[in-house]
């Protein structure tokens, strides 16, 4: 997936509540096991590393799961500000 595609992605679901605009005061990686990336829908392989926490004020509680460099543009584009 495209860098630029990828980033419209996560903003569409920040947008839209799937993925959390509030920090995530804990969060902690790891190998991969199969989890699903919230932010690109793939699968995390044991050859990747996955990125897991819980969002400071997310509603199901669920922890959110990202491949690393997922994690770090969702972070990135939930700082910008809401228009």
């Amino acid at each position: 997936m495209e860098a630029e595609d990828l980033r419209l992605l996560i903003r569409s679901k920040l947008d839209d509540g799937c993925l959390p605009y509030n920090s995530m005061p804990r969060f902690w990686g790891g190998a991969g096991d199969g989890e699903q990336c919230d932010a690109c829908d793939e699968r995390i392989t044991k050859e990747q590393l996955v990125m897991e926490g819980i969002a400071s004020v997310f509603t199901n509680k669920k922890p959110v799961q990202f491949h690393v460099k997922r994690f770090y543009i969702w972070d990135a584009e939930r700082r910008v500000p809401q228009s």
